[in-house]
């Protein structure tokens, strides 16, 4: 077994076709899991500075809305599938309801009603991302094999998504104070999951269901020193998570008209991130961690983080003396594939690869809360409260803002390599 050759990057490719065309639902439904949330996360923050004039703590606030949902997903999502309804039934449920909630905001524009539709939506989409998944596992034929080739769709779905709003705005001038455009394009898709959800695979609940609470028994993994060190930098590298979701977006309209980039189209250039995650879970990480080992691979992924916050910055100081910077800032933006998949990713991976059989799934719902859950509710709050401290007269000085979290990324590189020891038992699975 161990020395079975790895899969190369075109095998991957390969792979992710066959199972697309084996299993087309699963694909579709991961496709559009993602279409969802990639069409309003990435320009949302630039539209309600621009349009409803938010200050950046409301801002901090919507895009809390999500991480806090996910502390709740172990209590709701999991608790409904697994002992009430099918989890394609429950599937349907939350995203046509995901649809009204989407389609509500869309003609807000004050930021309390916006908040608490947000957070009624957010309470309906957050247990998907777990019941898509534990779906896909059930029922594909090797899912250890096939789940990554299926979860690369949900990545293309996020890339279309930013480029069909592009294109709504550049062809049809969608983008207006009137209306918000990306909610309506997130209902669209909110809805065809809805409809679609009904004819995935009859997904019946479990017949023992698993204590809600079961969660907690993962905290065992904590005694381990090795782990706790993991645990503890995971959560403070997932908190600047957060400032690039929030705000890499006004951040290119700033900068972006010196080449010709403006709200319109800077989406679609975020993609880029995207393109490069799809490139490096195809690629780069079939090769990486049986060569590299978990450390290695994360601690690249870790550094990924302050080289790219640092070109940010430095671009900020730059750019109108030097335009070609602006297209250095859009090449840092594939550094997401390093800085999500070698770093989340892989911690996903090595969570399961260390935590006992009996509690595995206990134990991602603990990283999942962790990460997804407390790591980005404080990013959101740690990226109002920076862009806020440096705005003066509704103008922020970007370049302070992302040399904060460059450092703060360095740092826990640098405690990452110095503390963290990978365990022989901690090895990839051939």
């Amino acid at each position: 077994m161990g020395s079975q050759q790895q899969p190369t990057g075109v095998q991957v490719i390969g792979q992710a076709l066959q199972v697309m065309f084996s299993q087309p639902l699963l694909a579709v439904m991961m496709f559009l899991q993602y279409a969802i949330w990639g069409s309003w996360a990435v320009a949302l923050s630039g539209y309600l500075l621009k349009h409803l004039e938010f200050t950046p703590a409301q801002l901090a606030w919507i895009y809390a809305a999500m991480p806090l949902a996910n502390l709740v997903v172990p209590f709701t999502g999991g608790q409904i599938a697994d002992r009430w309804l099918p989890t394609q039934i429950a599937l349907a449920i939350f995203h046509l309801a995901g649809a009204v909630f989407l389609a509500w905001m869309g003609f807000q524009k004050e930021f309390l009603p916006m908040m608490v539709l947000m957070g009624a939506y957010c309470l309906v989409f957050a247990p998907t991302l777990a019941l898509t998944n534990s779906l896909a596992f059930r029922n594909l034929k090797d899912p250890e094999r096939d789940f990554g080739p299926i979860r690369m769709w949900g990545t293309i779905g996020w890339i279309v998504a930013n480029l069909m709003l592009s294109a709504m705005r550049k062809w049809f001038g969608t983008e207006t104070p009137d209306y918000i455009d990306l909610f309506f394009l997130a209902a669209f898709f909110s809805f065809l999951q809805g409809v679609i959800s009904l004819f995935l695979p009859h997904t019946p609940p479990a017949r023992e269901a698993p204590d809600p609470l079961a969660f907690r028994r993962a905290l065992v993994l904590l005694k381990d020193r090795n782990y706790l060190i993991f645990f503890i930098i995971a959560f403070v590298v997932a908190t600047e998570l957060q400032l690039y979701y929030i705000l890499t977006n006004p951040f290119l309209q700033e900068i972006g008209p010196a080449v010709g980039i403006t709200s319109e189209t800077a989406p679609g250039w975020q993609t880029v991130a995207q393109i490069a995650e799809i490139f490096v879970i195809a690629f780069l990480l079939p090769y990486a961690l049986p060569n590299w080992g978990i450390r290695n691979t994360m601690l690249v992924g870790i550094l990924a983080w302050p080289i790219r916050y640092f070109v940010f910055s430095l671009s900020w100081y730059t750019y109108q003396a030097a335009p070609a910077m602006v297209w250095v800032t859009i090449a840092s933006l594939a550094l997401h594939g390093f800085c999500y998949v070698f770093f989340f990713v892989v911690a996903f991976i090595y969570t399961d690869m260390v935590a006992p059989r009996d509690i595995r799934a206990s134990a991602q719902a603990l990283i999942n809360v962790a990460v997804l859950g407390i790591g980005l509710f404080v990013g959101t709050q740690f990226a109002g409260w920076l862009q806020g401290l440096f705005t003066d007269g509704g103008e922020t000085n970007y370049g302070p803002v992302f040399l904060v979290p460059a450092i703060i990324t360095l740092v826990a590189a640098a405690a990452f390599v110095t503390l963290f020891r990978e365990q022989r038992s901690a090895s990839v699975r051939q």
